[in-house]
């Protein structure tokens, strides 16, 4: 069938939830949260999503399989703010584009770029149907533009199938400039992280793999500093006792970062689990021709409890100047684009065996 499209308006959404669209199973209902802040709730027979359609398109909450899969944050809602940390804890957040990252000695962008809470001018839904089976997409398109310096058009996308546990992310970056445009990224998915969880992904556990960035914040008490620091270099000796996941024996206050390289099976995709004592699983897979590493961020606070697995993008997270030294910038040509696609969810017990086994394939 032919794809039926549908333009929000802030106007849609209100304090009271509001049905837009149903297609068989699957659902689009507006809101706003007391914040301000436009919603969307998607669901399908499985589970849902909400999304933020004008800011950012980002993924705020996501539940599959009567499991919650965000990772615990102090932010009840969303904020109306492009200021990174003033509105945390998301699911799934675009990051770049123009650069990524913690921003270092010389660099003036924002943590992580202009991505996560851009304004979007257009938002819309799409309904369809394939060979997979009906469909809703919310999308959006935007322009960011700097004088003499960038102007390029994203569009991402969020498809949800209406039997499926993982959505479909995409985004696309097209420079309208005449000239090259120097192009980061990085897909920032929260998960929440289980005692007794396993990691599984399709890299190889050792330090020519997994790189530990061994930075302890200064601010910390000396004995916490010294604790970090020795769970550090465990770490970077053997990454594997970090597989299985356990308050108890790891420490990840405030973050461990690790830069993984991973191997992707015989269709270019990578894949990640943090396999559930239930035997579901958390999941992402990536294609690493477009998305080249995985950044694995740990943070467990008290106050904020996040699983990273993997975040999968084209540069380490050290910022703009450090990309360019380290070779990790890639380039747009002038009127040129760039797509790239993920998949992010939860796997029902048999699909997340089957999907260790396809892991261990391999990785031999």
């Amino acid at each position: 069938m032919d794809e039926v499209k549908m333009n929000l308006l802030p106007e849609y959404f209100c304090d009271r939830e509001n049905l837009l669209i149903q297609f068989g199973p699957l659902t689009a209902a507006a809101f706003r949260y007391p914040s301000g802040v436009c919603a969307l709730r998607v669901r399908n027979s499985c589970g849902e999503l909400i999304i933020l359609p004008f800011q950012g398109q980002q993924i705020w909450r996501a539940s599959f399989g009567g499991h919650d899969l965000t990772m615990k944050t102090a932010f009840d809602q969303p904020l109306p703010t492009q200021d990174y940390l003033r509105t945390y804890g998301g699911f799934l957040l675009h990051c770049g584009a123009t650069a990524m990252g913690v921003p270092g000695a010389g660099d003036s962008h924002p943590l992580h770029g202009e991505l996560p809470n851009l304004p979007y001018e257009k938002a819309m839904i799409q309904c369809g149907a394939n060979e997979r089976g009906r469909y809703l997409t919310v999308g959006g398109m935007t322009e960011y533009l700097i004088g003499f310096t960038v102007h390029y058009r994203a569009e991402p996308a969020i498809r949800l199938y209406e039997n499926a546990t993982c959505a479909e992310i995409s985004l696309k970056i097209t420079n309208l400039r005449t000239q090259p445009m120097e192009f980061m990224y990085l897909c920032h998915i929260n998960f929440r992280p289980v005692d007794e969880a396993r990691l599984i992904y399709s890299a190889h556990a050792d330090p020519e793999h997994v790189k530990i960035h061994a930075d302890v914040p200064l601010n910390l008490p000396l004995e916490a500093q010294a604790r970090l620091r020795a769970y550090m270099a465990a770490l970077a000796e053997n990454p594997e006792i970090h597989h299985r996941v356990n308050t108890a024996t790891q420490i990840y206050d405030p973050e461990i970062v690790m830069a993984i390289r991973y191997e992707a099976d015989a269709d270019g995709n990578a894949h990640c689990l943090q396999l559930l004592p239930d035997g579901s699983a958390h999941y992402v897979s990536f294609r690493t021709e477009q998305l080249p590493l995985g950044l694995r961020w740990i943070s467990r606070t008290g106050d904020e409890d996040a699983m990273g697995m993997v975040l999968p993008c084209t540069a380490e997270h050290k910022g703009l100047t450090q990309a360019r030294k380290n070779g990790q910038i890639r380039w747009i040509p002038a009127g040129g684009s760039v797509s790239l696609n993920l998949k992010a969810g939860w796997l029902e017990p048999a699909e997340a065996a089957r999907m260790a086994e396809v892991i261990q394939g391999v990785i031999g």
